[in-house]
């Protein structure tokens, strides 16, 4: 029987294998992924992932919302479960570890323990959250917020992509809506491993972070109306330019950001012109405001400043200015026993390793509502993601999983 010492380490190799075989899945165009919720290439995924499940011996459950249940038995079948996982599903033009780290290294976590032999008395379930991500349908993290109890089921079904196809008949599309009922499943605790998505952890040199805390979000979906007219007949002085609102807005929401540093950011990176023509001025242009901060006060002031300012700065234009919050959650705090957990697996590893804030919102955010809940990061080059230029090494994935498979470990209780 293996024992959760320094010495026990998982098969890196066998974990960036894996990572690169579900890469050739919903690939890019340039190196990265395109493995939008719901579409054929997300339902491929999944196969696969179910797929090594089964050949590990896990069991598979399925919720209303296609959220993916992996479990290995603990030697107490009344034990709460420990949970570990991420998602699947990619941005438009995504890389290969975002997300996708985070269930893999889960699967290797459970692969490893298979092969020394090790027991839990607390089951481990591994898990692949719906359409994290929120590109092809808004709001980001909806499975997980619906397990949390913060978004309706049927809300999250009726919501609809560009093409206003619609979130739950796509589920049933691609045969992956469960009949197990969200939310009902027990968590003793919830750890997510993700590569950063920013430049601290390689800049300094730190081969993991511990996650005291996520930003909270507010996306401000913003329409501004003018008056559309021909870009070489119209007087300047009599232009309705709706243009003009969101290039103003846009200078507004990072004024907004700057001044509360270090502890925000703010912009607009979503973009819809009407009727986006060469010689017609923007008659409406519908577009988000990201707006991000750790410290609620902060989030709270950048978006009453937003809603304050933006309809004076379209009123002067002569355009209309409406808006509604698209996406929303309050920075999380993760619980202090689930960081310890992971601090001391590094330190017990002999990985440097420094507290982080999460710049991004991930399914730990919600799911630390309802559980126990704390994230690990590994560096990713040039804190670059969202991209299909994205990058990471074997080596901080493998330190990544190592540090997931120990916080996991600790918390499920190794028997002997």
């Amino acid at each position: 029987m293996a024992e959760p010492g320094a010495n026990l380490t998982l098969n890196g190799a066998r974990l960036w294998d894996s990572l690169m075989e579900m890469a050739k899945i919903g690939p890019g165009v340039a190196g990265g992924c395109n493995r939008q919720t719901l579409t054929d290439a997300d339902a491929e995924g999944r196969a696969l992932f179910k797929r090594w499940c089964d050949e590990a011996g896990l069991s598979m459950g399925v919720d209303e919302m296609g959220t993916m249940f992996a479990r290995r038995e603990g030697t107490d079948p009344e034990a709460p479960p420990v949970y570990m996982g991420s998602h699947l599903d990619t941005q438009p033009t995504g890389g290969k570890y975002d997300g996708v780290l985070g269930v893999l290294g889960g699967l290797e976590v459970m692969r490893t323990l298979n092969d020394l032999g090790v027991r839990t008395r607390h089951p481990i379930v591994l898990t692949n959250w719906t359409n994290e991500e929120g590109t092809r349908f808004a709001p980001a993290m909806l499975a997980s917020g619906v397990f949390a109890g913060v978004i309706d089921r049927d809300w999250a079904y009726d919501r609809r992509d560009a093409k206003g196809l619609r979130f739950g008949d796509e589920l049933e599309r691609i045969g992956w809506k469960g009949d197990e009922q969200v939310g009902a499943r027990k968590m003793k605790a919830f750890f997510e491993l993700h590569i950063e998505q920013g430049p601290i952890l390689e800049a300094e040199g730190r081969d993991i972070g511990v996650v005291t805390h996520g930003q909270g979000l507010r996306w401000i979906e913003c329409t501004v109306t003018g008056k559309e007219s021909h870009t070489g007949s119209t007087p300047m002085p009599m232009r309705r330019n709706a243009g003009r609102g969101l290039a103003q807005i846009t200078e507004l929401a990072h004024e907004i950001a700057m001044k509360h540093q270090p502890n925000a950011v703010g912009a607009i990176g979503h973009v819809d012109v009407f009727p986006n023509s060469r010689n017609i001025i923007p008659g409406k242009v519908v577009f988000t405001i990201d707006i991000r901060s750790h410290v609620l006060e902060t989030l709270l002031a950048m978006e009453a400043e937003i809603m304050a300012r933006a309809p004076a700065i379209c009123d002067a234009l002569g355009c209309g200015f409406e808006s509604v919050i698209s996406g929303q959650f309050d920075p999380p705090a993760f619980d202090p026993g689930c960081v310890a957990a992971v601090r001391a697996a590094a330190e017990r590893l002999g990985y440097s390793h420094r507290d982080i804030v999460s710049g991004a919102g991930h399914d730990a955010c919600w799911v630390n509502r309802v559980a126990p809940t704390a994230m690990i990061m590994c560096p990713c080059v040039d804190g670059l993601s969202h991209n299909e230029a994205e990058e990471i090494t074997q080596d901080w994935a493998t330190k990544g999983a190592n540090v997931l498979l120990h916080a996991v470990l600790e918390t499920a209780e190794v028997v002997g």
